[in-house]
Order: structure tokens, then C-alpha cells, then sequence
């Protein structure tokens, strides 16, 4: 029996799904387009999501196309095939630039979806963002999927954050590195108080569990405005590019916009106790690095892209330990970043902290008693005021 086109009433004349799939599956008519996202601080562009399309067929409706493979059966192929596509750009990926590919959840233990992660190699640079095509049943059963991405070197994102299934349990279960907020929640933000108060509120859980919160469908520059007002480190959305073929930049008016913000820093950050150390890209590396000056405190282990992994102690790069660490943005206020220093596990928790400029690239680390001690003298200097 032929499939019925998902998105018109039963017996009506609708496109060829059954035809059509297999073509598509076979990875005829299938293309990727990539839409930037930007740094609000610096207006540059950090990363791109990769969109499928389907160019080659009569229905160009991305959601119904996914809706017919999965009734059809043919989800996981379907994916695999969109995954590859937008892989196939890789390599031609922009320094210090990330790449999101949306996958859905379900999908994730599927023999399909695997072999693109194997064929991939390395994930490093990759953001994996978990759909809501269907609910997640059991985050259990995920655990191994997840763990086996982020150990290839991927990051795991929740996607629609506020809307449908991804809610707070969603959240605290996946403890995402990067948030993305549901578009519903971002139009009209301008005017509306509520929405800007979930939106800070899920940034003040993002800074809490170290990830990137991303506002996605920003179509209006007083938008774009709020947004970057609330402290939103990443945008995307029409008012800054449209998805295009590969790696297109923004709209220069646009960048200049953010450019030109002045929010003055009324608070202490990290980057004020900011240090300098050394550097390895392996821990063999950073083994050779403490042999050679046995003063050194620690090496971080750097990965793709200048990004942090790791403090290593002297001891942990000779046996090859590697716990991962916290990252901190350099703008992060240092009481935040004592916070969430505290919710670390009880042996990681004085560990220094991975400092990163916005784009994720390591610039320092920051120690506790460092922060600790500056937040104090502050402290102290204000009492002091007090009393005069």
C-alpha cells in the first residue's frame, strides 16, 4: 500500500513518499545548507548547523520529509544519509568554527546512525544536538551512545529548550554542553518580561553545568538587542544570515551592531586572576613537559581547535589519567565561577578552572584560592568603604 503524504487527508493526492524515500535514502536529491552562529560579544561567526534539504524532489518541507520516514520506517536510514551529507563538507570547515548536526534521540542506538559516527573518526569540533522528532523514553539507555560520542570528542546540545519535551528533566538527565533555547521563546523577547525571564533563568543553569546557551530564530535586530543585553553568548537566526551553502559569513551591519554594545563589567571576572601555563597535545606530551621542569604545577591537554580537556598534575600525566575538566569563560563573574566549581564531584573540586575566550579556545586557567582570595580583598575593600 502506497504512504499517504503525511500532511494531507486520507485518499487526497499527495506526493510519491514510498518513491521518493528510497531515492532520497540512497542519497539521491539530498543537500545540506549551513546557517552561522554568532558570538554576540565579538559579532564573529563561531559555528554553523547544518540543515538538510532536498532540492531534487517536489516537496521541499524538511519536517514533512521526516515525518514520511518515520512512518514509513525509514528514519534511521533517512538521518544517516542527512548526517553524511552535511559531513561531507567537513573538512573544508573554518578554523575555530564548531559544526551542529541534529540528530534524533531515539536514533542515536541504531546500527545506521553508528556507522556515521565510526566513519567519521575523530568528532572534534562536532556538536551533536538531540531533536525532538520523539521523546526521549529512557535516558539510561542513551548513556552509552552519549558517552561514546563525547569520548570521540563531541559535544551533546539539547535542542528547543523550553518547548515540548525538552524540559528541566530533560536538561539535568543529558547535562548538555550547550542549550539551544526554543525559538518560541525568543520572538518578540524585546517586549515581553516573562520570556526575558525564563531566558535568564536558563542561562543561570547554563553557566551552572559549564555549557553554551544558543538562542535560535533571531529575526529582529530589537531581538538581537535583548538577547545579547541578557548575556546570551550565541545567536542565530534571519536577522543575521540565512542557511546558505558553505561557510557563508553575516550581515556586516549586523556585526558591527554587536560590535558597538559597551555593557560595562560591574563585576570581578576570571579573567582578572587569570594564569598562564603550559600546554601539551597529548599526555605523553605533557608527561616529557614535567620531566623536563619538575617545578611546573600543571599542563592542560589541549584537543581540536585549541580547545581545553585537561589539568594534568605530574602525577595523572604519568599514568595517564585524564579527568575532564570544568571550562570557564574568560567574562565569567568570579562568583559564578565559584559556584559552579561547587558542584563538581568532591575529588575534582579544587581543580583549576580551563579558561576559554568565546570561541572555546584555551587562553589560561584560573585556581580557586586565586578567586577565592580576590573575591575576599573585594569583600573586605567594601566593608572597609563601609565604615569610613
Amino acid at each position: 500500500m502506497p504512504l499517504a503524504s503525511p500532511a494531507l487527508p486520507a485518499g487526497a493526492a499527495g506526493p510519491d513518499w514510498e518513491g521518493m524515500l528510497a531515492a532520497a535514502c540512497r542519497g539521491e536529491g539530498v543537500a545540506s545548507v549551513y546557517q552561522p552562529i554568532v558570538d554576540t560579544a565579538r559579532g564573529i561567526v563561531v559555528g554553523y548547523e547544518a540543515l538538510a534539504r532536498f532540492p531534487g524532489f517536489p516537496e521541499p518541507n524538511p519536517e514533512r520529509w521526516f515525518a514520511a520516514a518515520r512512518a514509513a520506517g525509514r528514519a534511521a536510514e533517512l538521518e544517516s544519509v542527512v548526517l553524511r551529507t552535511a559531513l561531507a563538507a567537513r573538512s573544508t570547515l573554518p578554523a575555530n568554527c564548531f559544526l551542529t548536526l541534529n540528530v534524533s534521540p531515539d536514533l542515536l542506538p541504531t546500527d545506521e546512525i553508528r556507522a556515521v559516527w565510526r566513519d567519521a573518526g575523530a568528532l572534534g569540533g562536532l556538536v551533536v544536538e538531540l531533536t525532538e522528532q520523539a521523546p526521549i523514553e529512557s535516558y539510561v539507555a542513551l548513556e552509552p551512545d552519549l558517552a561514546q560520542l563525547r569520548g570521540a570528542g563531541a559535544l551533546i546540545a539539547v535542542d528547543d529548550a523550553g518547548a515540548g519535551y525538552a524540559g528541566l528533566r530533560h536538561l539535568l538527565a543529558l547535562r548538555p554542553s550547550m542549550i539551544k533555547i526554543d525559538r518560541a521563546l525568543v520572538r518578540d523577547v524585546d517586549h515581553d518580561e516573562a520570556k526575558r525571564a525564563l531566558i535568564e533563568m536558563l542561562g543561570t543553569f547554563a553557566s551552572r553545568v559549564d555549557a553554551w546557551l544558543l538562542a535560535e530564530g533571531v529575526e529582529r535586530v530589537e531581538e538581537l538587542d535583548t538577547l545579547a543585553a541578557l548575556g546570551v553568548p550565541l545567536v542565530q537566526g534571519y536577522c543575521l544570515a540565512r542557511p546558505a551553502p558553505p561557510w557563508a559569513g553575516i550581515d556586516p551591519d549586523v556585526a558591527a551592531r554587536l560590535l558597538s554594545r559597551r555593557v560595562p563589567d560591574r563585576h570581578r571576572t576570571v579573567r582578572d586572576v587569570l594564569e598562564i601555563v603550559a600546554t601539551a597535545g597529548s599526555v605523553s606530551a605533557a608527561a616529557e613537559a614535567f620531566r623536563e621542569d619538575p617545578s611546573l604545577r600543571c599542563v592542560v591537554l589541549l584537543g581540536e581547535h585549541h580547545r581545553p580537556l585537561a589539568a594534568l598534575g605530574a602525577g595523572a600525566s604519568r599514568l595517564g589519567v585524564v579527568e575532564p575538566g570544568l571550562r570557564a569563560n574568560l567574562s565569567t563573574p568570579l562568583a559564578e565561577a565559584l559556584a559552579r566549581s561547587m558542584t563538581r564531584d568532591a575529588p575534582s573540586r579544587f581543580e583549576p578552572l580551563l579558561v576559554t575566550d568565546n570561541a572555546g579556545r584555551f587562553v589560561g586557567i584560573a585556581r580557586l584560592e586565586r578567586m577565592i582570595h580576590a573575591l575576599a580583598a573585594d569583600a573586605g575593600a567594601a566593608d572597609a568603604g563601609g565604615r569610613r
